[in-house]
This record gives structure tokens, sequence and C-alpha cells, in this order.
């Protein structure tokens, strides 16, 4: 039977682990409407590609644009 060794990590402070839990809690709600002809195209890609919670799609989709939109229109010194 092979002794294995056991390596001990310096491990990371938890209170920046509390502070990084913190910042990625969410607290600001917001609510979009949609028509119907927009409801079903959603309801036909989370079909065909499995999604589960519209909720990711929705965010994922909008900041990929809002962070896209900020990289294109970065401020210029010229």
């Amino acid at each position: 039977m092979a002794k294995t060794k056991k390596t001990s990590s310096a491990g990371i402070d938890p209170e920046y682990l509390k502070k990084q839990k913190e910042s990625l809690v969410r607290r600001h709600r917001q609510v979009i409407y949609l028509n119907d002809s927009e409801m079903a195209a959603i309801r036909q890609y989370c079909d065909k590609f499995r999604v589960g919670t519209k909720t990711v799609l929705f965010r994922e989709a909008i900041m990929e644009k809002v962070l896209s939109e900020l990289d294109d229109n970065h401020p210029t010194l010229f």
C-alpha cells in the first residue's frame, strides 16, 4: 500500500471569500415585457438548445451586448 503525501495549502482568507460572495449577490431587479412573437422565439430557442433557465439566457445576452458596446465605444484621446 503506497502512502500518499498530504499537502496543505496556505488557504484563502475567509474575509476575502465573504467579500467576493457579497459582491456577486444580485440586488437590483429588472422586469422586461415581450410581445407574443418575441416570447415564441425565446421558447423555440430554449427548446432547441435545452435552456432550462431563461434568466441566465437573458442576463448573458444582455451583458454580452452591453459589454461589447462599451468596448466598441470606449473614449479616445483624439
